[in-house]
């Protein structure tokens, strides 16, 4: 269990090393994802609140390497395309793989509580940057405070889990 444990986030935090100085979702951003991820699984949290996260982290993942690309000139068709396939197929495929994915009775609305959660959190984490970037428009191209990036998409990723958490 310890392996499979530093296994993971080995593989999750190894993007931070790769960083970039600019990036449309920054490293901090996707270190804070990864923990919540992390910290909602460790506490046994519904798997529609921990696939959040997870939902966030992979739109956040997505990001960063087009960002990544982009920095490098490394522009190949569908190359946006390709970076989201690859980060939520190297993600789902397995869970499915492992019949984590489509089991009965985790279900909600009828859909599987991990492909509902992962949704709803990749929805909110582009909606709460699109916030950002509304936000900081709005303030002639600055931020209102400091690490706003960062802040808006999280805090609003707890503010939803809570939601959830209640509901369910």
């Amino acid at each position: 269990m310890r392996n499979k444990f530093l296994i993971y986030f080995s593989f999750l935090f190894s993007g931070i090393f790769f960083a970039g100085s600019a990036s449309a979702v920054c490293p901090l951003c996707v270190f804070a994802v990864g923990a919540g991820l992390g910290l909602s699984r460790w506490l046994g949290v519904d798997d529609v609140i921990s696939s959040m996260w997870i939902g966030a982290l992979l739109y956040s993942l997505s990001m960063w390497t087009i960002s990544y690309f982009e920095k490098k000139n490394w522009k190949f068709k569908f190359y946006r395309t390709a970076s989201f396939l690859f980060y939520y197929v190297l993600t789902i495929a397995p869970l499915y793989y492992y019949e984590i994915i489509g089991h009965p009775y985790n279900k909600i609305f009828g859909i599987d509580k991990i492909l509902f959660g992962t949704a709803l959190g990749t929805a909110v984490f582009y909606l709460s940057y699109l916030l950002h970037l509304y936000l900081k428009k709005k303030n002639n191209g600055k931020s209102f405070f400091d690490y706003q990036k960062v802040v808006l998409p999280v805090f609003i990723l707890i503010i939803v889990s809570l939601i959830i958490w209640k509901i369910i």
